[in-house]
Protein backbone atom coordinates (compact mmCIF):
# COMPACT_ATOMS: atom_id res chain seq x y z
CA UNK A 1 0.00 0.00 0.00
CA UNK A 2 2.83 2.37 0.91
CA UNK A 3 4.62 1.69 -2.37
CA UNK A 4 1.38 2.32 -4.26
CA UNK A 5 1.01 5.68 -2.52
CA UNK A 6 4.62 6.58 -3.31
CA UNK A 7 4.05 5.61 -6.95
CA UNK A 8 0.89 7.73 -7.19
CA UNK A 9 2.67 10.72 -5.60
CA UNK A 10 5.58 10.32 -8.01
CA UNK A 11 3.24 10.26 -11.02
CA UNK A 12 1.38 13.34 -9.74
CA UNK A 13 4.66 15.18 -9.04
CA UNK A 14 5.93 14.34 -12.53
CA UNK A 15 2.71 15.52 -14.17
CA UNK A 16 2.67 18.80 -12.22
CA UNK A 17 6.36 19.36 -12.91
CA UNK A 18 5.95 18.75 -16.65
CA UNK A 19 2.99 21.12 -16.83
CA UNK A 20 4.82 23.83 -14.88
CA UNK A 21 7.93 23.41 -17.04
CA UNK A 22 6.18 22.84 -20.37
CA UNK A 23 7.90 25.83 -22.05
CA UNK A 24 11.29 24.72 -20.78
CA UNK A 25 10.64 21.18 -21.99
CA UNK A 26 9.77 22.47 -25.46
CA UNK A 27 12.95 24.57 -25.55
CA UNK A 28 14.95 21.59 -24.33
CA UNK A 29 13.77 19.47 -27.24
CA UNK A 30 15.31 22.06 -29.59
CA UNK A 31 18.62 22.60 -27.78
CA UNK A 32 19.21 19.38 -25.83
CA UNK A 33 22.71 17.92 -25.68
CA UNK A 34 23.32 14.45 -27.04
CA UNK A 35 22.34 11.56 -24.81
CA UNK A 36 19.11 10.37 -23.26
CA UNK A 37 17.29 12.71 -20.89
CA UNK A 38 16.16 10.33 -18.15
CA UNK A 39 13.07 10.86 -16.00
CA UNK A 40 13.71 12.69 -12.72
CA UNK A 41 17.53 12.99 -13.13
CA UNK A 42 17.60 14.41 -16.67
CA UNK A 43 21.19 14.58 -17.99
CA UNK A 44 22.74 14.66 -14.51
CA UNK A 45 24.04 11.11 -14.93
CA UNK A 46 26.43 12.44 -17.60
CA UNK A 47 28.26 14.50 -14.98
CA UNK A 48 28.63 11.76 -12.38
CA UNK A 49 32.13 11.01 -11.15
CA UNK A 50 34.96 13.07 -9.75
CA UNK A 51 35.25 16.82 -10.26
CA UNK A 52 37.97 16.09 -12.81
CA UNK A 53 35.66 13.75 -14.77
CA UNK A 54 32.85 16.31 -14.61
CA UNK A 55 35.19 18.94 -16.06
CA UNK A 56 36.14 16.61 -18.94
CA UNK A 57 32.45 16.07 -19.68
CA UNK A 58 31.73 19.81 -19.54
CA UNK A 59 34.53 20.29 -22.07
CA UNK A 60 32.75 17.84 -24.40
CA UNK A 61 29.46 19.71 -23.93
CA UNK A 62 31.24 22.92 -24.91
CA UNK A 63 32.58 21.31 -28.08
CA UNK A 64 29.09 20.10 -28.96
CA UNK A 65 27.84 23.66 -28.50
CA UNK A 66 30.42 24.93 -31.05
CA UNK A 67 28.84 22.66 -33.64
CA UNK A 68 25.29 23.79 -32.85
CA UNK A 69 25.53 27.55 -33.04
CA UNK A 70 27.17 28.07 -29.65
CA UNK A 71 24.29 26.95 -27.41
CA UNK A 72 22.90 23.69 -25.98
CA UNK A 73 20.69 22.76 -23.03
CA UNK A 74 20.70 20.21 -20.19
CA UNK A 75 18.34 19.06 -17.48
CA UNK A 76 19.85 18.44 -14.04
CA UNK A 77 16.95 16.91 -12.21
CA UNK A 78 14.28 19.62 -12.15
CA UNK A 79 16.76 22.37 -13.12
CA UNK A 80 17.04 23.49 -16.75
CA UNK A 81 20.37 24.94 -17.92
CA UNK A 82 21.43 26.64 -21.13
CA UNK A 83 25.16 26.23 -21.89
CA UNK A 84 26.67 29.06 -23.98
CA UNK A 85 29.99 28.63 -25.82
CA UNK A 86 29.84 31.58 -28.22
CA UNK A 87 31.02 35.12 -27.29
CA UNK A 88 28.32 36.88 -29.34
CA UNK A 89 25.56 35.13 -27.38
CA UNK A 90 27.48 35.59 -24.12
CA UNK A 91 27.86 39.31 -24.82
CA UNK A 92 24.09 39.70 -25.16
CA UNK A 93 23.23 37.60 -22.10
CA UNK A 94 25.81 39.09 -19.73
CA UNK A 95 24.54 42.57 -20.55
CA UNK A 96 20.88 41.56 -20.26
CA UNK A 97 20.69 38.93 -17.49
CA UNK A 98 22.27 40.56 -14.43
CA UNK A 99 20.72 38.49 -11.63
CA UNK A 100 22.89 35.70 -10.22
CA UNK A 101 21.42 32.22 -9.75
CA UNK A 102 19.79 31.06 -6.53
CA UNK A 103 22.74 28.77 -5.75
CA UNK A 104 24.88 31.86 -5.18
CA UNK A 105 22.93 32.48 -1.98
CA UNK A 106 25.20 29.87 -0.39
CA UNK A 107 28.06 32.36 -0.53
CA UNK A 108 25.86 35.02 1.04
CA UNK A 109 25.98 33.06 4.30
CA UNK A 110 29.57 34.33 4.64
CA UNK A 111 29.67 37.37 2.35
CA UNK A 112 26.18 38.75 2.85
CA UNK A 113 25.27 41.19 0.09
CA UNK A 114 28.82 41.85 -1.05
CA UNK A 115 28.77 43.07 -4.65
CA UNK A 116 29.80 39.81 -6.39
CA UNK A 117 26.75 37.81 -5.26
CA UNK A 118 24.29 40.56 -4.28
CA UNK A 119 20.84 40.90 -5.88
CA UNK A 120 20.83 43.52 -8.64
CA UNK A 121 18.91 46.03 -6.50
CA UNK A 122 21.80 46.04 -3.99
CA UNK A 123 24.65 45.46 -6.45
CA UNK A 124 23.88 48.43 -8.71
CA UNK A 125 24.28 51.28 -6.15
CA UNK A 126 27.24 49.56 -4.48
CA UNK A 127 29.04 49.14 -7.80
CA UNK A 128 28.82 52.91 -8.31
CA UNK A 129 30.54 53.42 -4.96
CA UNK A 130 33.26 50.84 -5.64
CA UNK A 131 34.15 51.89 -9.21
CA UNK A 132 36.10 55.08 -8.32
CA UNK A 133 37.88 53.26 -5.49
CA UNK A 134 39.45 50.96 -8.11
CA UNK A 135 41.00 53.90 -9.98
CA UNK A 136 44.42 53.37 -11.54
CA UNK A 137 45.89 55.90 -9.11
CA UNK A 138 44.72 53.88 -6.10
CA UNK A 139 45.83 50.59 -7.67
CA UNK A 140 49.30 51.98 -8.41
CA UNK A 141 49.73 52.79 -4.74
CA UNK A 142 49.36 49.08 -3.90
CA UNK A 143 52.34 47.94 -5.98
CA UNK A 144 54.72 48.56 -3.09
CA UNK A 145 52.67 46.07 -1.04
CA UNK A 146 52.66 43.50 -3.87
CA UNK A 147 56.42 43.94 -4.22
CA UNK A 148 57.11 43.62 -0.49
CA UNK A 149 54.96 40.50 -0.16
CA UNK A 150 56.51 39.01 -3.34
CA UNK A 151 59.99 39.38 -1.88
CA UNK A 152 58.85 37.63 1.31
CA UNK A 153 57.45 34.80 -0.83
CA UNK A 154 60.64 34.47 -2.85
CA UNK A 155 62.69 34.25 0.34
CA UNK A 156 60.36 31.57 1.72
CA UNK A 157 60.77 29.54 -1.47
CA UNK A 158 64.51 29.26 -0.85
CA UNK A 159 63.61 26.47 1.61
CA UNK A 160 62.32 24.25 -1.21
CA UNK A 161 64.24 25.46 -4.29
CA UNK A 162 66.58 22.83 -5.70
CA UNK A 163 65.03 20.10 -3.54
CA UNK A 164 62.67 18.41 -5.99
CA UNK A 165 58.93 18.58 -6.60
CA UNK A 166 56.60 20.50 -4.29
CA UNK A 167 53.15 22.12 -4.42
CA UNK A 168 53.34 25.89 -4.85
CA UNK A 169 49.63 26.36 -4.08
CA UNK A 170 49.88 27.18 -0.37
CA UNK A 171 52.74 29.58 -1.08
CA UNK A 172 50.68 31.51 -3.63
CA UNK A 173 47.50 31.62 -1.53
CA UNK A 174 49.36 33.00 1.48
CA UNK A 175 51.11 35.59 -0.72
CA UNK A 176 47.73 36.64 -2.14
CA UNK A 177 46.07 36.63 1.30
CA UNK A 178 48.79 38.82 2.83
CA UNK A 179 48.69 41.24 -0.12
CA UNK A 180 44.89 41.48 -0.14
CA UNK A 181 44.58 41.93 3.63
CA UNK A 182 47.20 44.69 3.68
CA UNK A 183 45.73 46.59 0.71
CA UNK A 184 42.11 46.04 1.74
CA UNK A 185 42.19 46.17 5.55
CA UNK A 186 45.56 47.71 6.36
CA UNK A 187 46.68 44.74 8.47
CA UNK A 188 49.82 42.65 8.10
CA UNK A 189 48.44 39.15 8.55
CA UNK A 190 51.79 37.43 7.84
CA UNK A 191 50.27 34.11 6.74
CA UNK A 192 53.38 33.51 4.62
CA UNK A 193 55.39 33.27 7.83
CA UNK A 194 52.61 31.75 9.96
CA UNK A 195 50.38 29.71 7.60
CA UNK A 196 48.35 28.14 10.43
CA UNK A 197 46.81 31.42 11.62
CA UNK A 198 43.15 31.04 12.75
CA UNK A 199 41.85 33.59 10.23
CA UNK A 200 43.31 31.70 7.27
CA UNK A 201 42.12 28.35 8.63
CA UNK A 202 38.54 29.60 9.15
CA UNK A 203 38.56 31.36 5.77
CA UNK A 204 39.58 28.11 4.05
CA UNK A 205 36.88 26.19 5.98
CA UNK A 206 34.10 28.44 4.69
CA UNK A 207 35.34 28.51 1.10
CA UNK A 208 35.79 24.72 0.99
CA UNK A 209 32.32 23.99 2.42
CA UNK A 210 30.52 26.54 0.21
CA UNK A 211 32.30 25.27 -2.91
CA UNK A 212 31.39 21.67 -2.12
CA UNK A 213 27.72 22.57 -1.71
CA UNK A 214 27.69 24.49 -5.01
CA UNK A 215 29.09 21.47 -6.83
CA UNK A 216 26.72 19.06 -5.02
CA UNK A 217 23.37 20.88 -5.37
CA UNK A 218 21.45 18.17 -3.54
CA UNK A 219 22.98 19.74 -0.40
CA UNK A 220 22.08 23.31 -1.42
CA UNK A 221 19.01 23.26 0.82
CA UNK A 222 20.08 24.44 4.28
CA UNK A 223 17.80 22.01 6.13
CA UNK A 224 19.02 19.00 4.12
CA UNK A 225 22.62 20.11 4.63
CA UNK A 226 22.17 20.38 8.41
CA UNK A 227 20.48 16.97 8.63
CA UNK A 228 23.04 15.02 6.60
CA UNK A 229 26.16 17.12 7.28
CA UNK A 230 25.64 18.38 10.81
CA UNK A 231 29.34 18.60 11.71
CA UNK A 232 30.17 20.41 8.48
CA UNK A 233 27.28 22.86 8.93
CA UNK A 234 28.38 23.60 12.50
CA UNK A 235 31.98 24.08 11.37
CA UNK A 236 30.85 26.59 8.75
CA UNK A 237 28.84 28.52 11.36
CA UNK A 238 31.79 28.66 13.79
CA UNK A 239 34.22 29.68 11.06
CA UNK A 240 31.87 32.36 9.75
CA UNK A 241 31.38 33.81 13.24
CA UNK A 242 35.14 33.94 13.78
CA UNK A 243 35.67 35.77 10.47
CA UNK A 244 32.84 38.23 11.12
CA UNK A 245 34.12 39.06 14.61
CA UNK A 246 37.65 39.45 13.25
CA UNK A 247 36.47 41.80 10.48
CA UNK A 248 34.17 43.80 12.77
CA UNK A 249 37.05 44.51 15.16
CA UNK A 250 39.29 45.68 12.31
CA UNK A 251 36.54 47.94 10.95
CA UNK A 252 35.84 49.43 14.36
CA UNK A 253 39.54 50.03 15.03
CA UNK A 254 40.00 51.64 11.60
CA UNK A 255 36.93 53.81 12.09
CA UNK A 256 38.20 55.12 15.43
CA UNK A 257 41.69 55.60 13.97
CA UNK A 258 40.37 57.70 11.09
CA UNK A 259 38.38 59.89 13.50
CA UNK A 260 41.54 60.56 15.51
CA UNK A 261 43.52 61.27 12.34
CA UNK A 262 40.86 63.76 11.27
CA UNK A 263 41.12 65.54 14.62
CA UNK A 264 44.90 65.65 14.34
CA UNK A 265 44.63 66.86 10.75
CA UNK A 266 42.39 69.71 11.83
CA UNK A 267 45.13 70.82 14.22
CA UNK A 268 47.65 70.63 11.31
CA UNK A 269 49.74 67.92 12.98
CA UNK A 270 48.89 64.99 10.74
CA UNK A 271 51.52 63.20 8.65
CA UNK A 272 49.90 61.90 5.45
CA UNK A 273 50.36 58.21 4.63
CA UNK A 274 51.45 57.53 1.05
CA UNK A 275 48.40 55.36 0.25
CA UNK A 276 44.98 54.38 1.59
CA UNK A 277 43.44 50.93 1.95
CA UNK A 278 40.16 49.91 0.32
CA UNK A 279 38.55 49.97 3.78
CA UNK A 280 39.69 53.54 4.42
CA UNK A 281 38.44 54.64 1.01
CA UNK A 282 35.05 53.00 1.67
CA UNK A 283 34.74 54.58 5.12
CA UNK A 284 35.55 57.99 3.65
CA UNK A 285 33.08 57.61 0.76
CA UNK A 286 29.98 59.85 1.05
CA UNK A 287 27.45 56.98 1.22
CA UNK A 288 27.91 56.39 4.95
CA UNK A 289 28.25 52.60 5.05
CA UNK A 290 27.83 50.91 8.44
CA UNK A 291 29.79 47.97 9.84
CA UNK A 292 27.72 45.34 7.99
CA UNK A 293 28.13 46.93 4.55
CA UNK A 294 31.85 47.54 5.13
CA UNK A 295 32.35 43.95 6.25
CA UNK A 296 30.47 42.56 3.27
CA UNK A 297 32.39 44.55 0.67
CA UNK A 298 35.83 44.08 2.21
CA UNK A 299 35.21 40.34 2.66
CA UNK A 300 34.31 40.06 -1.03
CA UNK A 301 37.61 41.75 -1.88
CA UNK A 302 39.52 39.35 0.37
CA UNK A 303 37.81 36.24 -1.04
CA UNK A 304 37.92 37.33 -4.69
CA UNK A 305 41.41 38.82 -4.53
CA UNK A 306 42.97 35.79 -2.87
CA UNK A 307 41.65 32.96 -5.04
CA UNK A 308 41.67 34.72 -8.41
CA UNK A 309 45.27 35.93 -8.13
CA UNK A 310 46.53 32.64 -6.70
CA UNK A 311 44.88 30.43 -9.34
CA UNK A 312 45.91 32.68 -12.23
CA UNK A 313 49.52 32.88 -11.02
CA UNK A 314 49.69 29.13 -10.38
CA UNK A 315 48.53 28.17 -13.89
CA UNK A 316 50.92 30.70 -15.42
CA UNK A 317 53.79 29.10 -13.49
CA UNK A 318 52.74 25.67 -14.77
CA UNK A 319 52.73 26.97 -18.35
CA UNK A 320 56.15 28.57 -17.91
CA UNK A 321 57.49 25.26 -16.60
CA UNK A 322 56.05 23.33 -19.56
CA UNK A 323 57.38 25.85 -22.09
CA UNK A 324 60.97 26.72 -21.09
CA UNK A 325 61.50 28.71 -24.30
CA UNK A 326 58.60 30.99 -23.33
CA UNK A 327 59.98 31.27 -19.79
CA UNK A 328 63.37 32.31 -21.17
CA UNK A 329 61.78 35.07 -23.28
CA UNK A 330 59.94 36.35 -20.20
CA UNK A 331 63.18 36.30 -18.21
CA UNK A 332 65.01 38.24 -20.93
CA UNK A 333 62.28 40.90 -20.92
CA UNK A 334 62.50 41.18 -17.13
CA UNK A 335 66.28 41.54 -17.27
CA UNK A 336 66.01 44.31 -19.86
CA UNK A 337 63.66 46.21 -17.55
CA UNK A 338 65.59 45.65 -14.30
CA UNK A 339 69.10 45.56 -15.80
CA UNK A 340 70.11 42.67 -13.50
CA UNK A 341 69.18 44.64 -10.36
CA UNK A 342 67.25 43.25 -7.40
CA UNK A 343 65.23 46.40 -6.84
CA UNK A 344 61.50 46.23 -6.00
CA UNK A 345 58.89 46.37 -8.76
CA UNK A 346 57.33 49.82 -9.27
CA UNK A 347 54.05 50.89 -10.93
CA UNK A 348 56.07 52.25 -13.85
CA UNK A 349 57.52 48.79 -14.54
CA UNK A 350 54.21 47.00 -15.00
CA UNK A 351 53.17 48.45 -18.41
CA UNK A 352 56.61 47.50 -19.78
CA UNK A 353 56.00 43.76 -19.25
CA UNK A 354 54.58 43.26 -22.75
CA UNK A 355 55.51 39.61 -23.21
CA UNK A 356 54.80 38.66 -19.58
CA UNK A 357 51.37 40.25 -19.99
CA UNK A 358 50.76 38.10 -23.09
CA UNK A 359 51.89 34.95 -21.24
CA UNK A 360 49.56 35.67 -18.31
CA UNK A 361 46.62 36.32 -20.65
CA UNK A 362 47.27 33.15 -22.65
CA UNK A 363 47.39 31.15 -19.40
CA UNK A 364 44.12 32.76 -18.30
CA UNK A 365 42.60 31.98 -21.69
CA UNK A 366 43.34 28.27 -21.45
CA UNK A 367 42.78 27.99 -17.69
CA UNK A 368 40.41 30.73 -16.48
CA UNK A 369 40.16 30.77 -12.65
CA UNK A 370 36.34 30.78 -12.78
CA UNK A 371 35.46 28.74 -15.90
CA UNK A 372 31.67 29.16 -15.68
CA UNK A 373 29.28 32.04 -14.96
CA UNK A 374 25.62 31.39 -14.14
CA UNK A 375 22.76 33.88 -14.57
CA UNK A 376 18.98 33.76 -14.19
CA UNK A 377 16.59 34.39 -17.08
CA UNK A 378 13.78 36.36 -15.42
CA UNK A 379 11.58 36.85 -18.48
CA UNK A 380 11.27 35.36 -21.95
CA UNK A 381 14.27 36.61 -23.90
CA UNK A 382 14.82 36.49 -27.66
CA UNK A 383 18.45 36.02 -28.68
CA UNK A 384 19.86 37.74 -31.80
CA UNK A 385 19.90 34.28 -33.42
CA UNK A 386 16.12 34.09 -33.09
CA UNK A 387 16.00 31.48 -30.30
CA UNK A 388 13.79 32.54 -27.37
CA UNK A 389 14.98 31.63 -23.89
CA UNK A 390 12.18 30.95 -21.44
CA UNK A 391 11.63 32.60 -18.08
CA UNK A 392 12.91 30.37 -15.30
CA UNK A 393 15.89 28.81 -17.04
CA UNK A 394 19.50 29.33 -16.02
CA UNK A 395 22.22 30.30 -18.48
CA UNK A 396 25.74 29.04 -17.90
CA UNK A 397 28.37 31.00 -19.78
CA UNK A 398 31.22 28.56 -20.37
CA UNK A 399 34.30 30.77 -20.32
CA UNK A 400 36.31 27.57 -20.70
CA UNK A 401 34.55 26.79 -24.01
CA UNK A 402 34.48 30.37 -25.31
CA UNK A 403 38.23 30.66 -24.77
CA UNK A 404 38.77 27.51 -26.86
CA UNK A 405 36.23 28.16 -29.60
CA UNK A 406 38.13 27.70 -32.91
CA UNK A 407 35.74 30.08 -34.68
CA UNK A 408 37.28 32.95 -32.70
CA UNK A 409 40.72 31.62 -31.78
CA UNK A 410 41.66 29.63 -34.88
CA UNK A 411 42.52 25.98 -35.37
CA UNK A 412 45.31 26.28 -32.78
CA UNK A 413 42.83 27.32 -30.06
CA UNK A 414 44.03 24.49 -27.80
CA UNK A 415 47.70 25.48 -28.21
CA UNK A 416 49.57 27.65 -25.71
CA UNK A 417 50.80 30.53 -27.88
CA UNK A 418 51.26 33.85 -26.02
CA UNK A 419 52.11 35.69 -29.25
CA UNK A 420 48.42 35.67 -30.19
CA UNK A 421 47.97 38.52 -27.65
CA UNK A 422 50.76 40.51 -29.29
CA UNK A 423 50.04 40.17 -32.99
CA UNK A 424 46.29 39.57 -33.31
CA UNK A 425 43.40 41.76 -32.10
CA UNK A 426 40.46 39.99 -30.47
CA UNK A 427 37.93 38.79 -33.02
CA UNK A 428 35.16 39.72 -30.55
CA UNK A 429 35.44 41.70 -27.29
CA UNK A 430 33.74 38.88 -25.36
CA UNK A 431 36.01 36.18 -26.80
CA UNK A 432 38.39 36.75 -23.86
CA UNK A 433 36.71 37.11 -20.47
CA UNK A 434 38.81 35.54 -17.69
CA UNK A 435 37.29 38.00 -15.20
CA UNK A 436 33.73 37.81 -16.56
CA UNK A 437 32.24 40.41 -18.90
CA UNK A 438 29.60 43.10 -19.03
CA UNK A 439 28.28 45.34 -16.24
CA UNK A 440 28.88 42.67 -13.56
CA UNK A 441 32.43 41.80 -14.54
CA UNK A 442 35.08 41.50 -11.82
CA UNK A 443 35.74 45.04 -10.63
CA UNK A 444 39.18 44.01 -9.36
CA UNK A 445 40.56 42.49 -12.58
CA UNK A 446 43.30 45.14 -12.95
CA UNK A 447 44.27 44.62 -9.31
CA UNK A 448 44.66 40.87 -9.96
CA UNK A 449 46.76 41.38 -13.11
CA UNK A 450 49.05 43.88 -11.35
CA UNK A 451 49.56 41.48 -8.45
CA UNK A 452 50.33 38.60 -10.84
CA UNK A 453 52.87 40.61 -12.85
CA UNK A 454 54.60 41.78 -9.69
CA UNK A 455 54.93 38.36 -8.10
CA UNK A 456 55.98 36.57 -11.31
CA UNK A 457 58.61 39.17 -12.25
CA UNK A 458 60.03 38.97 -8.71
CA UNK A 459 60.05 35.17 -8.69
CA UNK A 460 61.61 34.70 -12.13
CA UNK A 461 64.56 36.94 -11.27
CA UNK A 462 65.55 34.46 -8.57
CA UNK A 463 64.37 31.07 -9.84
CA UNK A 464 63.87 28.99 -12.95
CA UNK A 465 60.59 27.02 -12.92
CA UNK A 466 61.03 23.39 -13.98
CA UNK A 467 58.42 20.91 -15.15
CA UNK A 468 57.47 17.65 -13.47
CA UNK A 469 56.55 14.27 -14.95
CA UNK A 470 52.91 14.88 -14.01
CA UNK A 471 52.81 18.03 -16.15
CA UNK A 472 54.11 16.21 -19.21
CA UNK A 473 51.38 13.55 -19.00
CA UNK A 474 48.23 15.45 -19.94
CA UNK A 475 44.74 14.57 -21.12
CA UNK A 476 46.22 14.26 -24.62
CA UNK A 477 49.07 12.00 -23.48
CA UNK A 478 52.58 13.33 -24.06
CA UNK A 479 51.76 15.85 -26.75
CA UNK A 480 53.64 19.16 -26.44
CA UNK A 481 51.65 20.79 -29.22
CA UNK A 482 48.29 20.42 -27.54
CA UNK A 483 48.71 20.08 -23.81
CA UNK A 484 45.54 20.02 -21.79
CA UNK A 485 46.33 19.85 -18.11
CA UNK A 486 44.33 17.61 -15.86
CA UNK A 487 42.08 20.04 -14.02
CA UNK A 488 39.35 19.88 -11.45
CA UNK A 489 36.56 22.33 -10.75
CA UNK A 490 35.15 23.42 -7.41
CA UNK A 491 34.06 26.99 -8.20
CA UNK A 492 37.67 27.87 -9.00
CA UNK A 493 39.67 25.88 -11.56
CA UNK A 494 42.44 23.85 -9.91
CA UNK A 495 45.25 21.60 -11.12
CA UNK A 496 44.65 17.93 -10.24
CA UNK A 497 48.24 17.64 -8.95
CA UNK A 498 47.82 20.75 -6.78
CA UNK A 499 50.21 22.87 -8.86
CA UNK A 500 53.33 20.81 -8.30
CA UNK A 501 56.50 22.33 -9.74
CA UNK A 502 60.25 22.38 -9.22
CA UNK A 503 62.40 25.48 -8.69
CA UNK A 504 66.04 25.94 -9.55
CA UNK A 505 67.97 28.96 -8.20
CA UNK A 506 69.41 31.16 -10.95
CA UNK A 507 73.16 31.64 -10.73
Amino acid sequence: MLWLLVGVLLVVWTAVSRWKNRKLIALGKTLSVKGICLPIVGHAYQLLGSHEEAMIKMDKVGKEAYERGGIVSMWQGDFFYIMVADPEIADFLLKTCLEKTDLMRLFRALLGNGNIFAPVSIWRPRRKVLAPIFSQKNLNSFVEVFSKQSRIMVNQLSKVAGKGTFSVWKTLTTYAMDSVCETTLGIQLNTQLEPELPFLRNFENCCRIDSKRICEPWFSNDTVHKIFNRKTADLHTRSKEYIWNFMNKIIQTKWEGLKKEKQVSESNQRTEKSWKTFLELLIESPVGYGTVELREETLVLVVGGTDTSAVGTAFTMIMLAMYPDVQEKVYEEIQQIFDNSDRPVTPEDLPRFKYLDAVIKESLRLYPPAPFIARKVEKDLKLPSGITLVEGCTVIISIWAIHRNPKYWGEDAEVFRPERFLDTPLSHPAAFMPFSYGPRNCIGYRYALMSMKTVLSTLLRRYRILSTEAMNTTQNGKNPRKPKLRVTFDIMMKHVDNFEIQLEPRT
